[in-house]
């Protein structure tokens, strides 16, 4: 099972429209309301391949109901904090043309106390038969930081590996505590260190303590940094759509091929306070990672993946060779 931290929930909402236009009306052609924040956008993904998640989730008010009931409807199980805070709304503008606008809440203040019983929930779920934590979205207004690096720490002590996909300081201080893997887009990785190239901004996460740095490039494809070297991917060609959530379906695409596993993946947690080894983010793990973040993008919402296109992307390797550079932090994609 995977245990997956969405720390700041929201109701997802996506408009289409016939063509963006700023500042002038418009008629809305569609409007799906889903459960959302992207480690919601994971869990269902992973949902939709057969494997099964358990969310963690500060919900408050009216929308953290909502979307409570969202996830009971979908068939998804969760563990819900509730927080005196009213969870957030995003809400999502795409086109067949444009790339899509999106309008994101900061999300509620949430205290102290609530973070505790946050983190004490992750902690008594960690018990349990989870093989890998993950932690995804950003953090609610004014939130610290340093509750990331407390999760990553707790599943540290129970042998468990982590996978981090946050923005900021918050992806900093899960390096601090040792992720297992830290996955930021290239801008938020660049943004969170100040690096002048992915490399050497990947280099100072591995340096922080990151057992790996996965970086997702958008069309670009996706790199694996360690410390002695790069493995990359292209993206899958000639796909086009909607790109929200591919993000996060690449994410799932990369759990599920650690989980398939080689003999250096994720194993079952024991009581032993022996940090997890890093499972081997191969050429193969990449690639999955690449076929479902495309067939995220053939989905008119973020949350769902074409399983068929997965598995014809998998199946033709024409679009996503790869490449393994040596450790250089002089390096930086062109």
């Amino acid at each position: 099972m995977i245990l997956i931290v969405t720390p700041n929930p929201a109701v997802d909402v996506t408009y289409r429209v016939a063509r963006q236009h700023v500042g002038t009306t418009q008629r809305v052609l569609d409007v799906a309301r889903r459960p959302g924040g992207k480690g919601l956008n994971v869990g269902r993904v992973l949902d939709a391949v057969g494997i099964p998640s358990r969310a963690v989730l500060p919900l408050g008010a009216a929308p953290g109901r909502w979307i409570a009931d969202g996830l009971d409807a979908l068939g998804l199980t969760h563990v819900d904090i509730a927080v005196t805070g009213e969870t957030r709304t995003t809400v999502t503008v795409v086109d067949d043309v444009a790339h899509p606008t999106m309008f994101g809440e900061p999300g509620p203040e949430v205290t102290t106390d609530e973070w505790v019983a946050v983190t004490d929930v992750i902690g008594q779920q960690l018990d349990g038969d989870v093989e890998f934590l993950v932690v995804s979205g950003s953090l609610p207004h004014r939130a610290d930081p340093g509750v990331v690096a407390d999760w990553v720490a707790a599943a540290r002590m129970r042998g468990v590996p982590s996978l981090v996909d946050c923005p900021g300081g918050a992806l900093l201080a899960a390096a601090d505590a040792g992720a297992t893997i830290c996955k930021p887009n290239r801008d938020e990785l660049l943004e969170a260190t100040g690096a002048d190239d992915e490399r050497s901004g990947a280099l100072q996460l591995l340096d922080r303590g990151a057992g790996a740095v996965v970086v997702s490039r958008g069309a670009d494809g996706l790199a694996a940094h360690t410390r002695t070297g790069v493995t990359e991917v292209r993206a899958v060609p000639g796909v086009s759509g909607n790109p929200t959530g591919a993000g996060d379906a690449a994410t799932a695409g990369l759990l599920a091929a650690l989980l398939r596993g080689s003999s250096d993946g994720p194993t079952s947690p024991t009581t032993t306070t022996t940090a997890p080894s890093t499972p081997r983010v191969d050429h193969a793990a990449l690639r999955s990672a690449a076929a479902f973040g495309a067939a995220a993008v053939l989905r008119p919402v973020a949350g769902e993946v074409d399983v068929d296109a997965v598995r014809r992307f998998l199946a033709d390797d024409d679009g996503a060779r790869s490449d393994a550079r040596p450790s250089d932090p002089t390096w930086s994609h062109a």
